[in-house]
């Protein structure tokens, strides 16, 4: 299969790195590499990308891009990511396919995760 026209890598912000590796590598097992002070690669992830050091966040009703994780148990999910300094902004709900619930890391970036379980 090939690569082209595929999305390869997705950069996303941050206003605290450090924030952003404890949450993610708690919640979800994801990895590391810094460049520099104000940029971390992520690894362990589904997909390449990293986050950038900004000021501004990722929000849906603002118009970004939504980010979805998927997780073979969601209640499970939604509690790691409330006991990791999350905030659950829309509970888990039923649509075509599945269920999902959004929430914002740390940094109030906006996230959803889904499962078809």
């Amino acid at each position: 299969m090939s690569n082209h026209h595929k999305i390869n890598y997705i950069e996303m912000p941050s206003k605290d790195l450090e924030a952003t590796k404890a949450f993610f590598t708690k919640v979800f097992s994801w990895g590391f590499v810094d460049y520099g002070p104000e940029y971390s690669s992520i690894t362990n992830a589904g997909i390449d990308g990293g986050f950038f050091t900004s000021k501004l966040a990722i929000d849906t009703q603002a118009g970004s891009a939504l980010v979805v994780l998927y997780s073979e148990s969601l209640e499970l999910t939604q509690q790691q990511v409330v006991d990791a300094g999350g905030e659950i902004i829309q509970d888990i709900f039923e649509f075509p396919g599945g269920r999902r619930f959004h929430f914002k890391d740390p940094n109030s970036n906006e996230f959803a995760v889904w499962s078809d379980k």
